[in-house]
């Protein structure tokens, strides 16, 4: 049997694609891993499924690399996004989630003709057993300081849906990720606050209308980007009066997405913009054991290395700060 299947990334946060209409017929989570390995064609992040859905025109479903599945994918999403859209030959269109049922849409591209899709980001809980997490008896942690984390660094618990930790950071931490990893590693392993990993995001404010956002990704570790993470981290930035535009620029390792932010009488209405790039079609021979039968690679990706550029340009000011 050959699966055909397309490497993708969103920000520099790399997939493989899938598309089956029996969603019994394979262990994903085997799968995901194998494909997820840097031995393997480079590794990826993760394995999008596309699956028939009744309440929308697909249905995504997000295998991390170390096989675990993810509730939501924003990076991810834009990519199913352009798949779904450029199949069906529509520009817009509804994609359910483990979660919610998101709308996804064409837009005009972010930088240099790179095709680039929006998606929504929801549901948000500031509730912190949406995550779950666990701290003193709280029900929300609000742009707080704990020691236990560190003595310097404010934090907001949020799930969008996926569960983020989101600290405001000086460039130092940013510089220097060892303090994140440290952190990270304690909350994605055995420990008292998040039973279940959290995903922990560092935010340096740039200026008014943008951010620089690292992540360290559960089930993944330190990624290029993270869709929701991003996401997360601009709704945290606008309530706390770190950028004030509703247009945020994000800037990540991967480059630079835009999140859009509105507050509407207590409900935040997120939408995510930014890439969807195709790096590959492949074959998988699955007869005996996996085998790749043929990889063809697009020339997209030269398109996207501009746009690194781009953003290693605007943020080469933060190396400064220090």
């Amino acid at each position: 049997m050959l699966m055909q299947l397309h490497k993708v990334h969103g920000s520099g946060n790399t997939f493989y694609i899938f598309e089956t209409n029996n969603e019994e017929s394979m262990d994903w989570s085997k799968l995901g891993i194998w494909l997820c390995q840097k031995d393997n064609l480079g590794g990826a992040d993760g394995l999008l499924l596309v699956a028939p859905s009744k309440i929308g025109l697909a249905k995504m479903r997000v295998i991390n690399a170390d096989g675990s599945e993810a509730s939501m994918c924003g990076n991810g999403l834009r990519c199913v996004a352009r798949y779904i859209c450029e199949k069906h030959n529509v520009s817009e269109a509804l994609i359910e989630t483990m979660k919610a049922v998101l709308k996804v849409q064409k837009e005009a591209s972010i930088f240099g003709g790179i095709p680039t899709y929006s998606v929504e980001i929801a549901p948000v809980s500031f509730d912190i057993t949406s995550l779950p997490m666990f701290y003193k008896n709280k029900q929300q942690i609000r742009n707080e300081v704990f020691e236990e984390f560190a003595d310097d660094i404010s934090f907001t618990a949020v799930s969008v849906p996926n569960p983020h930790l989101i600290g405001i950071v000086q460039s130092d931490k940013i510089i220097n990720t060892q303090h994140q990893e440290r952190l990270s590693s304690k909350l994605n392993g055995d420990n008292e606050y998040c039973p279940d990993g959290v995903n922990v995001s560092y935010v340096y404010p740039m200026d008014e209308d943008s951010i620089y956002v690292r992540t360290y990704e559960r089930g993944v570790g330190f990624t290029n980007a993270c869709g929701t993470a991003m996401t997360a981290s601009a709704l945290v930035s606008s309530i706390e009066g770190l950028v004030s535009a509703s247009k945020v620029t994000v800037y990540n390792p991967g480059g630079f997405v835009q999140c859009h932010v509105q507050h509407n009488e207590g409900d935040n209405v997120l939408k995510l913009i930014g890439n969807a790039t195709f790096v590959a079609e492949l074959e998988l021979n699955t007869e005996k054991e996996w085998l790749w039968q043929s990889v063809k690679e697009t020339d997209e990706q030269k398109a996207y290395e501009s746009l690194i550029s781009y953003a290693e340009t605007k943020t080469a000011s933060i190396y400064l700060t220090s």
